[in-house]
């Protein structure tokens, strides 16, 4: 199974993140990647810091076991709970690729509090409002399945307080400010991360 989530992992990354942002400047002559731009320290700051922290953490935990350096626990280490977590993997990983193709011209990794892309609602983003970290959660959720050690537990968190801080804190008062109540309509009808879950005004 390490080497099944190696493979699976490092393919999930070179394409949501390299080929995807190849694929983004062909289309648009810009790669779509911005990057962290608040604030050091502020909150916005550290929900991209613990980002990289969750793709680093992830990218250590399966070198680390396909090396042998990092024994993940025997005690965890099940054939079924391997098969959970490699499904997972890829459903979240296949998912993920195709709510950011459905962005089109929008996707972006960071936000650029002076830029003005459109307001995606349509087809997958009808669902939820934010499809593509639903979908990274889902995939990392199979990791510690398939690897389960302390680094790989590790991630998850680090991942799940990096998007609640980067969807609260900075992209969703930026989309309220440049799409005013054509997104408050839209976060009073479509869920945050699961459909029905988390429709609210969103004020700026």
């Amino acid at each position: 199974m390490i080497i099944a989530a190696l493979v699976v992992y490092t393919l999930g990354l070179l394409v949501l993140f390299g080929y995807r942002s190849w694929l983004q400047f062909r289309q648009t002559g810009s790669t779509g990647f911005i990057g962290i731009r608040e604030r050091p320290g502020s909150l916005g700051w550290w929900g991209g810091v613990l980002f990289v922290l969750a793709i680093v953490a992830t990218v250590l935990a399966l070198l680390l076991a396909a090396t042998g350096l990092l024994t993940p626990a025997a005690s965890l280490t099940h054939p079924v709970l391997g098969g959970l977590g490699l499904a997972l993997a890829l459903v979240g990983l296949v998912v993920t690729f195709l709510a950011q193709n459905a962005m089109g011209a929008s996707w972006r990794i960071g936000v650029d509090a002076d830029e003005r892309t459109n307001l995606v609602t349509g087809g997958i983003f009808s669902w939820v409002r934010n499809p593509i970290f639903t979908a990274m959660t889902t995939a990392l959720l199979g990791l510690p399945l398939l690897i389960p050690s302390w680094l790989s537990l590790t991630a998850l968190p680090a991942l799940v307080a990096a998007i609640e801080i980067q969807v609260r804190a900075v992209e969703e008062p930026y989309l309220a400010r440049v799409h005013g109540s054509a997104f408050t309509d839209y976060t009073a009808r479509t869920g945050r991360f699961l459909p029905g879950i988390g429709t609210e005004p969103i004020r700026e």
